[in-house]
């Protein structure tokens, strides 16, 4: 298989994939490439910068998702990511819920594609890392395929080479985010043929997809494969990846050793921003599912969300997590 910086990613996801969930999934795949959460260029160009950009060196490579409209703002904060050392800048062109549509960005986005031209644009002639889209296939109904095919164009012609293409269409009245990512049916043939066409350009493909498997037989298609809400729910899911798609013969941590290997990293954030700045449960609920699966994972659950146990602060309690699984096996 054809293999890229880009073969695997995990998708950007609000409120779920920040700082402390990249450390965490980095624990499992060293080489997969990791989203932000979308940044809005106005939470960059008018708010605190830190607070949106900072994270740990071991998160790389790593892009920042950033969302907005304006070609000089998306300059600007495209430079900030550059300044602070990420990997890539990704344009959202694919969000479609109404708040995101009232700042006049996200999946609306896709109805113009000449001003995401100049944003493209823009961005590229600001920063040297790469600037790429993430997108849908089509806006509420509109399933010709001849749609997405002009925005890609569109864009390819401002000098984009890299489009992450959400294989369902965005209904922008009347459906909830929730309801985007289930109800528009998957049609993953659209994103097989934007790759036939436009054969020079990096095409990655998103949306429901699950399993290694899914996962080898995408890229016999495209040049990578981008994965949401599994890589959350099933965390430890990802713990092959290196191994059959980068061919890194490094054996992979047990789920034990990813606990271990985070408590370093607590036991840090907790003496940087001490127990008023920084709550354990803020990192520990991205490990929930990491014993999906498994006898005594649902023990291991209710241990990290025992509000007492996580008001102490201790990051060992991790390992006491864990061994309700070996009791339990």
């Amino acid at each position: 298989m054809k293999q890229s910086k880009r073969t695997l990613s995990v998708a950007p996801m609000m409120d779920w994939t920040d700082r402390h969930c990249r450390v965490f999934h980095r624990q499992i795949t060293k080489h997969t490439w990791l989203y932000t959460e979308m940044v809005t260029t106005g939470a960059l160009v008018y708010g605190d910068v830190e607070r949106h950009l900072r994270y740990d060196d071991v998160e790389h490579p790593i892009a920042l998702q950033l969302g907005g409209s304006d070609p000089a703002d998306l300059a600007k904060s495209a430079k900030l990511g550059e300044q602070w050392g990420y990997d890539e800048v990704n344009l959202n062109c694919g969000c479609p819920s109404e708040r995101v549509q009232k700042g006049a960005f996200g999946a609306c986005l896709m109805q113009e594609p000449q001003l995401v031209a100049d944003c493209v644009k823009a961005m590229r002639d600001a920063v040297s890392i790469d600037v790429t889209v993430k997108h849908r296939i089509g806006i509420d109904h509109n399933e010709e395929y001849g749609f997405v095919r002009d925005f890609i164009g569109t864009i390819a012609d401002a000098g984009c080479q890299t489009f992450i293409v959400h294989a369902r269409n965005a209904v922008l009245k009347g459906l909830s985010p929730k309801e985007n990512r289930e109800i528009p049916p998957l049609r993953y043939e659209v994103a097989y043929q934007l790759k036939r066409e436009f054969p020079e350009l990096e095409i990655i493909i998103n949306g429901g997809i699950k399993t290694d498997d899914e996962i080898a037989t995408h890229l016999q298609h495209v040049d990578g494969v981008m994965i949401g809400r599994e890589a959350y729910h099933n965390p430890y899911s990802m713990a092959a990846w290196d191994a059959r798609f980068y061919g890194d013969a490094t054996p992979q941590k047990s789920r034990e050793q990813v606990l271990e290997a985070m408590i370093p990293y607590i036991r840090a954030e907790l003496d940087r921003y001490g127990p008023l700045g920084l709550r354990l449960n803020s990192i520990t609920r991205h490990m929930l599912g990491l014993m999906a699966g498994l006898p005594g994972a649902r023990g291991y659950r209710q241990m990290l969300s025992d509000a007492r146990r996580l008001a102490e602060g201790n990051p060992e309690l991790l390992l006491e997590a864990a061994g309700r699984l070996r009791l339990a096996a």
